[in-house]
């Protein structure tokens, strides 16, 4: 029987967590894609603590989008996430993409939180 999109998503999540791990040198960068909205976060595993975040609902963002799932505001979120970043410090980040396909939506946040100055 074959699994679900969800559930697929689900599986490659699990993979990816096993090599994929944020220090206080090199944080996680952990997005995830919802139907609506997209997120991401700046993520100490070592010590479980969020150092920046940023989605498509910040009241700086929301007011200039016209939807929140689409490429135009994931690039948004990214440069908004590369912004928060820098400003505490974090210049590279390790890029958890939350079993997404490295594509479309996520592929965008990724390319905008590069060209905002953020090196994985």
């Amino acid at each position: 029987m074959k699994a679900s999109r969800k559930e697929s998503t689900r599986k490659r999540h699990v993979r990816i967590r096993q090599d994929v791990f944020g220090t206080s040198e090199r944080p996680r960068l952990a997005v995830y894609r919802s139907n609506q909205n997209i997120y991401a976060q700046v993520i100490d595993d070592s010590k479980h603590h969020t150092l920046a975040a940023a989605s498509t609902l910040d009241a700086d963002l929301k007011k200039d989008l016209e939807s929140g799932n689409n490429c135009e505001a994931s690039e948004k979120v990214g440069k908004l996430i590369a912004e928060r970043a820098t400003a505490q410090g974090i210049k590279q980040v390790v890029f958890d993409r939350g079993g997404n396909l490295y594509h479309g939506r996520v592929k965008a946040l990724a390319d905008a939180a590069r060209e905002g100055g953020l090196d994985f």
